[in-house]
């Protein structure tokens, strides 16, 4: 399982994969993502999006970036209860790439 944030610096892409909530087949999408203290971060620009009602359904994602593929639980962060952490990703975002508005969903790497 990945650790190490050197091991991602060069990537620009993560492939998350959720189970569809009405079909239950598996759904793969490329986005932009950080990655701090073990966790990796990718930002919603719409809440409504399918796979973020997907992964709303069921937290339990896999997640794919450069050499590396694992299981993961996926969370949204509250602007209220995870202010701190949502800026500092948000800020990580921009500085990666230039964007960083929408929501903040923390993907943890399961052991």
């Amino acid at each position: 399982m990945p650790t190490s944030a050197s091991n991602f610096e060069g990537e620009q892409f993560l492939y998350l994969t959720t189970r569809g909530r009405k079909t239950g087949r598996t759904r793969e999408i490329e986005i932009w993502f950080t990655h701090r203290n073990g966790c990796f971060y990718v930002i919603a620009e719409y809440p409504t999006s399918n796979w973020v009602q997907n992964l709303q359904a069921d937290s339990a994602v896999e997640v794919r970036v450069a050499e590396a593929r694992f299981p993961a639980r996926a969370r949204l962060l509250s602007a209220e209860t995870d202010s701190a952490l949502n800026q500092t990703i948000q800020e990580l975002s921009r500085t990666k790439y230039g964007w960083g508005e929408g929501l903040v969903i923390e993907l943890v790497p399961e052991q």
